[in-house]
Formats: structure tokens, sequence, C-alpha cells
């Protein structure tokens, strides 16, 4: 025999706040290198407690969050603009390469954005839960653009090493790494800012995700030094060094969409909720807690044992507290339906 209570859904027009404020850095105690190598191993692999918020996964449909994935479209698009044009007049591989990989990771931004306006619609009988899940969907068309990327970098590195061509203008394709981590950097810098103020992590690792690309741009500086010193193939090799850069991307790209599909959390959340229920007054024992993501947001499921003496009024009520300490206790945390099994002492201390 079970008591349920209803499930109640706590959206982001509820009286309560429970986003702000609840970033993961400061809830684990994670350790973090210091020094210069800290420093590098933070820019190249920002710190994530779960795929919802790895780079571009999983963005606040706040209008803030949506226009700086707007003002990051139009500048990076111009920054692969500006490098488009150097690569035509000097024919630098390395620099076709970045200009691609910029040009890719302006593009992600597109399904995104179309994914957070159909999230916005309200369920229907046919989509009950809603247009979440076209998050995964565009985070899918998000590793194809990746891997796409990857394959022409490698391609034309390849080709410039069997057919060795000379790179002209070696000033411009300087310049014009430059400029790639220019428009990366400013990115990076309004992404974390947003992200910091609206209490996104996803934000804010997908400006570190930017600065990670502009680390790439300023790879051609070398390609076209090399060039400058009389070693030519210096070019297509930077070309290839870019390519594993833009693998490596991909592979965590990969890994988050599989993660969402496979409704995958991290168990640090799992155990968050276990601990707050455990201490709900009238909570005898936890039997089992499922989550998972839908679009940006988590929703949960809990078997709880309660005390078997007890009216079904009061179990209600208790499930519905259980209910408000968990949205209270978990980010982003948007419903969450409590089941209430009752148990009488005896059953209690059996077990």
């Amino acid at each position: 025999m079970s008591t349920a209570s209803p499930a109640h859904d706590h959206d982001d027009h509820d009286d309560h706040d429970h986003g702000q404020g609840q970033g993961h850095d400061s809830d684990h105690g994670h350790e973090h290198r210091g020094g210069l190598r800290g420093w590098v191993s933070g820019l190249l692999h920002p710190h994530s407690h779960d795929s919802a918020d790895s780079v571009d996964s999983a963005l606040e449909s706040s209008a803030q969050g949506i226009r700086a994935v707007k003002i990051s479209l139009v500048v990076l698009a111009v920054t692969a603009g500006l490098q488009l044009l150097v690569v035509l007049i000097s024919g630098s591989v390395a620099l076709a390469a970045d200009t691609v990989h910029n040009v890719a990771d302006a593009a992600t931004a597109i399904p995104l954005w179309v994914a957070f306006s159909l999230g916005r619609r309200a369920a229907t009988r046919r989509y009950t839960w809603g247009y979440g899940r076209s998050e995964d969907l565009a985070g899918l068309l998000i590793c194809v653009v990746i891997a796409a990327s990857a394959v022409f970098a490698a391609l034309e590195s390849i080709d410039r090493l069997l057919h060795p061509a000379r790179v002209q203008h070696l000033g411009w394709v300087a310049c014009a790494g430059l400029i790639g981590f220019a428009g990366n950097e400013l990115v990076a810098v309004y992404r974390i800012r947003v992200g910091r103020a609206i209490g996104s992590a996803a934000l804010v690792a997908d400006g570190l995700h930017a600065r990670t690309d502009g680390l790439t741009s300023l790879a051609v500086l070398v390609g076209a030094a090399g060039v400058a010193a009389g070693f030519p193939l210096a070019d297509p090799l930077v070309g290839l060094l870019i390519t594993v850069a833009i693998l490596a991307v991909l592979r965590t790209a990969v890994r988050d969409v599989f993660r969402r599909l496979m409704d995958a959390v991290d168990p640090a959340l799992v155990d968050r909720a276990e601990a707050t229920l455990r201490t709900t007054p009238g909570v005898t024992g936890v039997r089992r807690v499922r989550m998972r993501w839908i679009g940006h947001a988590l929703h949960a499921e809990a078997d709880l044992d309660i005390d078997g003496g007890i009216s079904l009024t009061d179990a209600h009520h208790l499930a519905h507290d259980a209910e408000h300490r968990l949205i209270h206790a978990v980010p982003r945390l948007r419903s969450a339906a409590i089941h209430a099994y009752p148990v009488t002492q005896h059953e209690a201390t059996g077990r």
C-alpha cells in the first residue's frame, strides 16, 4: 500500500529562488590545481559536474542567456569572415583550419537557439513532458558539425603536406590569427560575465570553451612564424594540431550528448537528494531516487518510507514537505514526484 503526493511543478515563476547562488562550484569539495599548471588545465578542461553544465548543452532559457547566444553568434561570424578573407589571399591551411573551427563554433549556436525556442512551448497531450528534448537533438547536430570541421581541417592539412605550396602575406596571416584570438576572447569574457550574473554554470563553461578556441587561433601565429623562418611545412603541421584540438572538443560533446540521451545525472546530485529526504521530519527511509534532465531542467521521483500510523492527510503533507525541501536543495530541479509508503514499526526494525 502506498500514498503518493501529486507532483508540484516549481518553475522559474515560483515565489522561491531555486537557481541563483546554488551553483555547483561551491557545493562540492573538488580540489583544483594551483599555479601555472592549474591555470592551463582550467583553460583546456573547464570544470563541470554534469553534462548539463558542459559547453552549450544546458544554457538557461532566460532572456539574458539567449541574448548571450545571439551576440556570440554575431561576433564569431564576423571573426570568421575576416579570417576567411585572409585565407583567400594567403593560402594558409592552418588559418583555413582555424577559420572552419570558428565557423563551426558559431554555427552550433543556431540549433541551440532553435531548441531553446521550442523548449518554451507548453506541453501537449502528445508531448506530455514538453519539448525540452529538442536540446538533445540540437546536441546531435552539433556533434556532426564539429566532426565535419575536423575532417575538413585534416584533409586540407594532409593535402598541403603532400603538395607543398607557398604561403603568402605572412603578416596578414599573423593578423588573422590575432583577430581569431581577440574575437573568441571577447565572446569568452561576455559569456562568463553573463553566466555568472544569471547563475548559469553552462554559460560560464561555454565562455571557457571560446577561450580555448582563441588559443588555437594563436597557434596560427606559430605556423606563420615557422614559414617565415624557412620551414614551410610548419603551416600544414599546425593545421593538423588544430585538427587534434577539434577532435578533443568533439569527444567531450559526444560524451555529454550520450549521457543526456541515456538520462545520466551527476551522482552527487542523487546523493544530495537522498540526504535531504532522509533529514525530512517523518521520513523513516529512502527506497529509491531517480532523476533525469529534460532540456536544462531536472525532474525527480522518490520512494520514501513513512510511519504507517499517520493519517492519509498527514502522509500527503509529509510528501509535500519532502518535495519542497528537495526542490530547494537540488539546483535546477523543476519538479519532484514523491511516493510515500507506510511502514509499521515492526517492518522498519526488520529491515
